[in-house]
């Protein structure tokens, strides 16, 4: 492997351990140390959703002009400086600056990154590359998931800076170097891109990618609802914080296992049917996930859960690649889809709470029934194009 693309792996999977280190087990923070409840939780959630979802369509285009090292140089020095002031600040509201901060400095990283390691290659590249991408990613995020309730019981909840921090830290040693040479990667060369990408497709490209563009926001709106009550799970559940973090994450491990088989087989490609099917699965088992008081089927949802989610982020990212000249600005738009998603989940979840305290269920019922429309969305498109 190529130095510098073993490089950008490794960025991937520093970047991916911090980052869900911190902004999954910041609503734990917050209910246990700043007093927020379900609905507050919530909102926070929702807010920090729409400020990914605008900045990453921008971050992705200003990756193209800017050059897509300082792009992530960019990004890991914003993420630096709010983990540095989560250390010295003790008001809540400051701490919800601090999210927003930190939520701009990571969007300017991911899209740098999904360009990197798909710069220059063909279809067969991207295919191994986004797959390689993926199961590092998710492999690191699963582990922090995993482990990160006990790493904050054992060294108290500073650490949910400190970490993040040392890591970012750690990051910017790596790509500080290669970012301040003249001639940092910016925009794709037209010349790289082959008139195959658009051939001997078994539905037109463009269509599956708005379709899995369509998909990815609605499984980052169950993601993301679930992650903000995860607490509250845990609690109808009686699990503490380390026993959360260990069975909330399984669907973590699931996904990554999705990745690895996805990596390597490729009749999913272009095959709309598969995108559907997965789209189906999430919604149930995220149903099953959020209104079980059995720990059993909270398992085996969440296996369910997690293959469904691996196909559809798949889906998102190869087509983004695939299909594009601009990875950059395409991997923004992907990435702003999964904050838009990250927005409307925990919105609906905090709007039925605020209508109807006592009802908790609601909002479960709100959520799937915006999955139902996406279903619905993505069934009427597959029917308006021929050859799916």
């Amino acid at each position: 492997m190529h130095t510098n693309r073993f490089r950008y792996y490794l960025l991937t999977a520093l970047n991916s351990f911090g980052t869900t280190l911190f902004f999954y087990y910041f609503y734990f923070f917050t209910q246990r140390e700043l007093g927020f409840d379900n609905r507050s939780n919530l909102w926070l959630a929702a807010l920090q959703g729409a400020v990914y979802a605008m900045a990453s369509w921008r971050a992705g285009r200003i990756a193209e002009r800017l050059g897509y090292e300082r792009s992530l140089c960019l990004g890991l020095i914003l993420l630096g400086a709010c983990l540095v002031s989560g250390l010295v600040v003790c008001r809540p509201f400051l701490h919800v600056w601090i999210l927003v901060g930190a939520t701009l400095g990571v969007c300017f990283t991911w899209p740098a990154l999904e360009a990197l390691v798909n710069h220059g290659e063909n279809r067969v590249g991207i295919q191994r590359n986004v797959g390689l991408y993926n199961v590092v990613w998710a492999g690191t995020g699963a582990v922090a998931y995993f482990a990160g309730g006990v790493l904050l019981e054992s060294l108290g909840m500073r650490a949910l800076y400190l970490l993040p921090l040392g890591i970012v830290g750690l990051e910017l040693a790596l790509v500080a170097n290669v970012a301040l040479r003249p001639n940092g990667r910016t925009g794709a060369d037209p010349s790289e891109f082959s008139p195959l990408h658009t051939a001997l497709l078994p539905c037109p490209g463009r269509t599956l990618l708005r379709m899995a563009w369509l998909a990815n926001p609605f499984a980052y709106m169950a993601i993301q609802t679930l992650v903000a009550l995860m607490p509250a799970i845990a609690t109808r559940l009686g699990l503490s914080t380390a026993s959360a973090g260990v069975c909330g994450s399984l669907w973590c491990f699931s996904r990554l296992g999705a990745f690895a088989l996805l990596c390597v087989w490729a009749g999913w490609h272009y095959r709309a049917r598969w995108l559907i099917a997965a789209y189906g699965t999430m919604s149930l088992s995220f149903v099953c996930i959020l209104l079980t008081s059995a720990l059993e089927v909270l398992v085996i949802a969440q296996l369910f859960f997690g293959a469904a989610l691996g196909l559809i982020y798949y889906s998102s990212l190869f087509y983004s690649m695939d299909v594009s000249q601009a990875k950059a600005t395409h991997g923004g738009i992907h990435e702003a889809a999964i904050g838009l998603g990250n927005l409307l989940g925990p919105l609906v979840g905090a709007i039925g709470l605020h209508l109807a305290p006592s009802r908790p269920e609601l909002s479960a019922i709100a959520v799937t029934i915006l999955l139902a429309a996406g279903g619905l969305a993505l069934i009427t498109q597959m029917r308006l194009t021929p050859r799916m």
